[in-house]
C-alpha cells in the first residue's frame, strides 16, 4: 500500500499544471492622424479600409512574456483618394505562461494571448475614430485561433518547398 501511495504522488508532481494568468494589460503605443482635415468631410463619405494585424512577443523573464497585438486602419476616400484616417494601436499585455509545450506555447502566445488584447484594441481604435468625429468604425472580431493554424499550414509547405529544393 506504501509503494501504491508513492507511485501516486510521483505521477501527481509530474504532471505539470499549465498557467497562463494576465498581470498586466496597457496601451503601448498609440497614433491617430487625419492629414485632410477639415476639408475631407465635404466629400462624399465612401470609405475605403486597409486594416493589418500583426502580433510580437518578447520573453521577459521565465514563464513572462509580454505580447503586444499591433493594428493598423487606414481609410482613404474612394473617389479622391484622399486619406481620411490612419489609426494605429500597439495594446501590450504581460503573461505568466508556463507548464505548456512548444506547440502550445507557440498557440498560447499567438492566438490566446492576441484575443485577450484584441477588446481592448478594438474599443481604443473605435474610441479614436470617434473622437475625430468619422463615423463609427467597429472593428470585425478575429479568429486568431484561425490565424494561428494559416501560420502552420504557411510554414509546413514553406518546409516541403525547401526540401524539393534541397532535392532537386
Amino acid at each position: 500500500m506504501t509503494e501504491e501511495n508513492k507511485d501516486v504522488v510521483n505521477n501527481e508532481e509530474q504532471e505539470v499544471q499549465a498557467v497562463l494568468q494576465i498581470q498586466r494589460i496597457y496601451v503601448k503605443d498609440v497614433s491617430f492622424e487625419a492629414p485632410n482635415l477639415p476639408h475631407i468631410f465635404n466629400q462624399e463619405w465612401k470609405p475605403k479600409l486597409a486594416f493589418d494585424l500583426s502580433t510580437e512577443t518578447v520573453k521577459l523573464a521565465d514563464d513572462l512574456y509580454e505580447v503586444c497585438l499591433n493594428i493598423s486602419v487606414e481609410t482613404t476616400l474612394e473617389d479622391s483618394g484622399d486619406v481620411a484616417f490612419i489609426c494605429e494601436v500597439k495594446q501590450a499585455g504581460v503573461f505568466t505562461i508556463s507548464g505548456l509545450e512548444d506547440m502550445q506555447m507557440a498557440h498560447c502566445l499567438t492566438a490566446q494571448c492576441p484575443n485577450m488584447l484584441f477588446p481592448y484594441a478594438r474599443e481604443l481604435v473605435s474610441n479614436l475614430v470617434n473622437r475625430g468625429t468619422f463615423p463609427a468604425l467597429n472593428l470585425s472580431p478575429v479568429n486568431f485561433d484561425a490565424l494561428f493554424v494559416e501560420y502552420l499550414q504557411r510554414q509546413q509547405q514553406e518546409q516541403e518547398s525547401a526540401e524539393q529544393a534541397k532535392a532537386n
